[in-house]
């Protein structure tokens, strides 16, 4: 598989469940043509076959290089990015989250259902493949929620991309950050105000803002179906460094913020 194709796959399963997603495309397509995808990012659980170290393999086979690992200590997360070699290729961002860090009580919920995960070769299908094990309780899902919203999502929504992330950079209506949330907001689209709606400066080299996200109906173990938060869309605005080369990374105290996207409150 191509990232071409590997990248279409994934917009398929992402507006499937992320109805913000092509109108907020659309918005930017409309005065901009192409809207470029600045990086993808996606949510698993570490100690079982779908951990991190497994899923890195599928992502260098399709001409990706590891580029940078963070630790995310308050929401016991590590994860890696991702650089390709074709530099128009968006980066790729996965985060896993350490369960053996949790509480028992919470440690045993995702065990329950983590433990149903059939070890298998994997293939690229992985990273649109949803759940791996059955839906919890609303009450398991409420439990997870007072530790880990990270852990409480993905055991809900399953491994597919969190979010897609316009590039900034390459539109030529707007030239800032904050033009693009303005933009966003006059559409009607909620924004992540988690630390201010623009994450990091240009200091930094790097400045982030994102929606919120959608919200569907799922029904739970048991028969109760509630709405939860689904998945959102990103924007991203890279600077240069004093070599003048864009800085191409990711900032730990950004990603923290954004990850509150799929804040059920």
């Amino acid at each position: 598989m191509n990232t071409e194709t590997f990248f279409a796959e994934l917009w398929r399963d992402y507006t499937s469940i992320t109805p913000q997603a092509e109108p907020i495309k659309q918005i930017f397509a409309k005065t901009d043509g192409e809207v470029i995808n600045d990086h993808v990012a996606f949510r698993t659980f570490a100690s079982t076959p779908l951990q991190l170290d497994n899923l890195e393999p599928l992502i260098l086979s399709l001409g990706y290089e590891r580029q940078d690992s963070y630790n995310f200590e308050a929401k016991k997360l590590r994860a890696y990015s991702f650089i390709h070699t074709d530099p128009k290729a968006p980066k790729i961002f996965v985060s896993e989250l350490l369960t053996d860090q949790l509480s028992e009580a919470s440690q045993a919920i995702i065990h329950k259902y983590t433990k149903q995960i059939e070890a298998k070769a994997l293939d690229l299908s992985v990273f649109w493949s949803g759940r791996h094990w059955q839906m919890p309780s609303f009450e398991e899902y409420q439990t997870l929620m007072a530790e880990t919203e990270y852990g409480a999502w993905l055991l809900a929504i399953g491994v597919r991309v969190n979010h897609f992330t316009v590039s900034v950079n390459h539109l030529t209506s707007s030239d800032t950050l904050q033009d693009v949330l303005r933009r966003v907001k006059e559409a009607g689209f909620a924004v992540n105000t988690v630390g201010g709606e623009v994450k990091g400066t240009p200091a930094d080299l790097l400045e982030q803002g994102s929606t919120m996200a959608d919200r569907q109906a799922f029904e739970f173990a048991g028969g109760k179906t509630h709405e939860i938060p689904t998945c959102f869309y990103e924007f991203a605005l890279r600077h240069a460094d004093i070599e003048k080369n864009l800085y191409q990374g990711f900032i730990a105290a950004n990603a923290d913020k954004i990850f509150e996207s799929t804040n059920a409150a």
